[in-house]
C-alpha cells in the first residue's frame, strides 16, 4: 500500500477512535444526593436527571412540593461542575455514569461541604420502623435554646404514615420546604434548595420535640418544641420601623450602569413605591421576588413601582452585579435592583446604609411608601409558599393594601 493509502487508513482509524471515545454519560433517571453536614450526619435529597435532544442535562431537585430545575452542566474529562439556577453555589467534582463525588461550594460565603450522589431510586430517609407518633399540627419551637440568641419559631407539619412535610416559620421568614420521615420516635427532615443545606433531627413524643438543626457544616443549633395549636409569632408588620427623628425613607445606590438612583428619580413620581431589601443569595427573597414578579404581570396598570436594594456576599462589585443580572434574567424581574452593599450581608453594616430604620432584622424586608412619600408599612421577612395558610393570608393582605395605596390621590403641587 502506498503512503497516501496508509495515511487514509490512519485517518479513518483516528476518526473512528474519536467517535468511540465519547464522554461518559450520566445515567438518566432517579438519583439520591447526600451532603455532609458533620462527621456523623449527612443531608439526603432526591433528584432526577434527564437529557434533551442536544444532549444537555437537566436536573430536577425535589423538596416536598418544591421542584428546582438546574440546567447548567460543564464537563471536562471526568470532571463535572453543576451550577445552581439563581444562587452562586455549585457542585464540583468527578463523575462516572452512576456516581458524582465532589463538593457543594459557595465561594463568597467561603463554604464548602462534601457531596456525593448515586444513581437509582432510593428513599430520602430510610424509615426503619413504623412511626409511634404523628406530629401533624402546630409546634411552639425555640432554636439556640438556653443561649442569649434563643429565638422562637412555629413548626407546621403534616404527617401521613411515616412521611412528613412542613416547615418552621420564624420572625424573619421560613425554613423552606422540609421533607422527611418519622421513624419510631425520631423525626428526620431535610431541604436542599441550591443555597441552603438544612437538616433537622429530633426525638419526638406526642407533645414534645428535642433536636438539632444543621445548616451546612457551618452552624448547628439545638431546638426544642411543644405542641401548641394556638401559638403565634410576633406580627411581622411591627418589627421594623422608622427611628425617632426620621419622617421619610430614602436611599441612593448604583444600578448596573453606575447611575445613582434614589426616591427622587422620575420613575417614582406619583407612584406607590415598594422598596425590597434583599439579597440574591437569599431563598426567602427569591420566593418574595417571584411573588412580586407574578403580581406585576397580573396587574400591569397600577401606579406602582418596585425597587430592590441588594445586600450581597459577593467579594467584588463586578461579581455582585453579575448575581443581580442573573436573578433579573432568570426570573424576568422587571423592576430595578440596585447594589446597596457587597462583600458582606452583615445586618449592622446594612443599617449604616439605611440609618432611618430601627434595624434590619431580616432579608427580605419591604417598605411600603405612598404617593406622597410617606412610609405606610414595613413588613419584615416573607412567609413563602411552604407556609401554606400563612402564605395565603399574606397574599390577601398584600392585595388589600396595594389596592388601598394605589387608589389614593398623589401629592399635589402647591
Amino acid at each position: 500500500m502506498n503512503k497516501i493509502g496508509l495515511a487514509m487508513v490512519g485517518l479513518i482509524v483516528l476518526l473512528t477512535s474519536c467517535v468511540n471515545d465519547g464522554k461518559t454519560k450520566l445515567k438518566v433517571g432517579d438519583w439520591l444526593g447526600k451532603i455532609e453536614v458533620s462527621e456523623s450526619q449527612q443531608l439526603p435529597f432526591e433528584f432526577t436527571l434527564s437529557q434533551n435532544e442536544d444532549g444537555g442535562y437537566e436536573m430536577k431537585v425535589f423538596n416536598a412540593e418544591e421542584v428546582i430545575t438546574i440546567d447548567e452542566f460543564t464537563f471536562n474529562g471526568d470532571s463535572i461542575d453543576i451550577r445552581m439556577p439563581i444562587f452562586e453555589g455549585h457542585i464540583s467534582g468527578t463523575y462516572t455514569s452512576n456516581e458524582i463525588i465532589g463538593k457543594f461550594i459557595e465561594e463568597s460565603k467561603e463554604r464548602s461541604v462534601p457531596f456525593r450522589a448515586t444513581y437509582g431510586a432510593k428513599d430520602r430517609f430510610e424509615a426503619e420502623k413504623d412511626a409511634v407518633v404523628n406530629i401533624s399540627g402546630i409546634w411552639e419551637t425555640y432554636f439556640k435554646v438556653n443561649t442569649e440568641d434563643e429565638y422562637p419559631a412555629k413548626g407546621i407539619f403534616m404527617q401521613n404514615g411515616n412521611k412528613v412535610k412542613g416547615t418552621f416559620r420564624t420572625k424573619t421568614g421560613d425554613y423552606r420546604y422540609l421533607d422527611g420521615v418519622v421513624t419510631g420516635d425520631s423525626m428526620k427532615l431535610s431541604a436542599f434548595d441550591g443555597s441552603h443545606v438544612f437538616l433537622f433531627l429530633a426525638q419526638v413524643t406526642d407533645s414534645t420535640l428535642d433536636g438539632k438543626f444543621y445548616s451546612g457544616k457551618h452552624a448547628v443549633q439545638e431546638f426544642m418544641g411543644a405542641r401548641n395549636e394556638a401559638f403565634e409569632l410576633p406580627d411581622s408588620n411591627d418589627l421594623t420601623y422608622l427611628r425617632e427623628g426620621y419622617d421619610k425613607f430614602d436611599f441612593s445606590f448604583p444600578n448596573s450602569d453606575g447611575e445613582m438612583v434614589g426616591l427622587d428619580g422620575p420613575m417614582f413620581d406619583n407612584k406607590v413605591v415598594l422598596v425590597q431589601i434583599m439579597g440574591t443569595w437569599c431563598t426567602n427573597c427569591l420566593d418574595e421576588t417571584r411573588f412580586y414578579v407574578d403580581f406585576l404581570k397580573n396587574n400591569p396598570d397600577l401606579d406602582l413601582q418596585f425597587v430592590g436594594l441588594a445586600f450581597e456576599y459577593a467579594k467584588t462589585e463586578e461579581k455582585a452585579f453579575e448575581g443581580i443580572k442573573r436573578l433579573k434574567e432568570r426570573e424576568e424581574v422587571p423592576y430595578p435592583v440596585l447594589l446597596a452593599q457587597y462583600g458582606t450581608s452583615n445586618k449592622q453594616k446594612a443599617n449604616e446604609k439605611l440609618p432611618m430604620l430601627n434595624h434590619i432584622l431580616s432579608y427580605p424586608t419591604t417598605i411600603y411608601i405612598d404617593k406622597k412619600g410617606e412610609v405606610r408599612k414595613i413588613h419584615t421577612g416573607f412567609n413563602g409558599p411552604a407556609t401554606g395558610k400563612k402564605f395565603v393570608e399574606f397574599k390577601k393582605e398584600f392585595n388589600k393594601i396595594i389596592k388601598e395605596l394605589t387608589s389614593e390621590a398623589p401629592e399635589t403641587e402647591s
